[in-house]
């Protein structure tokens, strides 16, 4: 085991220490020595690995179990939840679920909106998916005959630190316009590395499918009408974290291509956003990487 693997292995210990008791003190002396490491230190570790700091981390952990509560416990009342939480009154859990999820506890429970609730947890995938360490194999890449298909675009251009913002602007309009993700499929086209050495030069587009025909007006938001042309692709599901696809895509670059013989169309990498009938298990993406 390398040094690394060691680090990794310590803090992996600290994650499932959390998970396993929400219920309990998960204060900064004891969390440091689940890890065997200072206390003096730890939280700076922490925050430095995950990118996300030990008490946010904590807090998202907490508010994730009392939404699944919310939406499939109805024997558990919002009191009891909010307490659970480590609330000290519902009026305090609400304004923090409110402010996390866009939305009340009891509106939660009775008509779940899951966008934003994916949105806010994307932190905590995130530092969730630096631990587990994830391998595709050539079985799990499939070649599909691709039928074109009609989208509206949302651009995003600049710095990829910014796109939190775009994307919320995204859900704004494709809420005017009534294109649900559940009817509606999701695309992200990405034109640039996810990491260009400028960072202005990140550019990516965030599309709905619409009908053929479908009308788009001019609106203040920039989106317009285009469509992602049909063609053979090879197509790789990732299940979980999707907030960063980028190893999925090294590996069909890396990897798979050169095994299969393949050349690549001249158009952009892109996925398809799944939506699960269970979103709070995770996310689903599908990546195609267009063929000739």
């Amino acid at each position: 085991m390398t040094g690394l693997d060691h680090y990794r292995a310590r803090m992996q210990k600290v994650l499932d220490h959390i998970e396993r008791h929400l219920d309990d003190d998960l204060n900064l002396e004891a969390l440091s020595q689940i890890a065997a490491f200072s206390k003096y230190h730890f939280h700076r570790q922490f925050g430095a690995f995950f990118g996300v700091s030990l008490h946010r981390y904590v807090q998202l952990a907490r508010l994730q179990r009392a939404s699944k509560q919310l939406a499939h416990v109805r024997g558990l009342s919002v009191t009891q939840i909010a307490l659970e939480a480590g609330y000290d009154t519902p009026d305090a859990f609400a304004r923090a679920f409110r402010q996390r999820f866009k939305q009340s506890p009891s509106t939660f429970r009775k008509s779940p909106d899951w966008e934003p609730w994916l949105l806010a947890f994307r932190p905590f995938h995130a530092a969730r998916s630096k631990i587990m360490s994830t391998a595709y194999t050539h079985d799990q890449v499939t070649i599909r005959e691709i039928a074109p298909t009609p989208v509206a675009i949302f651009e995003h251009r600049g710095d990829r630190r910014t796109i939190d913002a775009t994307i919320q602007r995204f859900i704004a309009w494709r809420k005017a316009a009534g294109l649900s993700p559940k009817t509606s499929p999701t695309f992200n086209i990405w034109y640039s590395e996810r990491d260009p050495v400028n960072s202005a030069d990140y550019s990516m587009d965030l599309c709905v499918g619409i009908k053929a025909g479908y009308a788009i007006e001019p609106n203040e938001y920039g989106v317009k009408a285009g469509e992602i042309p049909g063609g053979r692709c090879a197509v790789l599901r990732v299940t979980g974290d999707t907030h960063n696809l980028e190893p999925a895509a090294l590996f069909l670059y890396r990897d798979w291509l050169p095994a299969s013989g393949e050349e690549m169309r001249d158009f952009p990498i892109y996925c398809q956003r799944l939506f699960l009938n269970q979103p709070e298990l995770g996310t689903a993406a599908e990546l195609f990487l267009p063929l000739r």
